[in-house]
């Protein structure tokens, strides 16, 4: 199983990856790569989520689930089976709740071992910086105007025929 959210950036199974990008980036590889409807997918996330009304998903093998506690996080953590685990990070969960952080990440990076995990943020917080030290990569991905990955990439560059060629690099002299 892979995920690709950009070109060159994928995410395989068997690692627990923390990955901070435009909510874009993350929906298009939900929603965009079919392979995911095969696997069984977890999604969690907490009493807020901006990604959860914007996923097209119909397979039976895509489960939800909304933990408002971090206990309640920390106990799907332990019980999920799945291929793949999704979790929408939700910095509210671990108001009043410090002492269940490094649980909690401990759950995420064994949970790794497995499936793909993946804990999303849109921007770094102190209890999503605490979870992401336990992943094996922390992935950031800056809003760019770039398009998002939509299958095969054309070079950017458009070359006409009859056009001078491109400058080539110059060094300066010694003086």
């Amino acid at each position: 199983m892979l995920i690709m959210l950009r070109k060159g950036i994928t995410l395989q199974q068997g690692t627990f990856t923390a990955v901070i990008a435009p909510e874009p980036v993350i929906l298009s590889a939900l929603n965009d790569i079919p392979d995911i409807g095969r696997f069984l997918f977890l999604f969690l996330c907490g009493n807020y989520s901006r990604l959860l009304s914007r996923i097209n998903r119909t397979s039976s093998n895509f489960e939800i689930r909304r933990p408002f506690t971090a206990d309640q996080l920390l106990t799907a953590l332990k019980e999920a089976s799945h291929t793949v685990i999704f979790i929408e990070h939700d910095p509210t969960l671990f108001d009043n709740a410090d002492r269940l952080l490094d649980p909690v990440a401990a759950a995420l990076r064994n949970a790794g071992h497995e499936a793909l995990v993946i804990l999303y943020s849109p921007d770094m917080d102190r209890s999503f910086a605490t979870l992401a030290r336990q992943a094996d990569r922390l992935i950031e991905i800056v809003h760019t105007d770039e398009p998002v990955y939509s299958g095969q990439y054309q070079s950017s560059r458009l070359r006409r025929q009859g056009s001078p060629p491109a400058p080539t690099q110059k060094t300066l002299g010694v003086f």
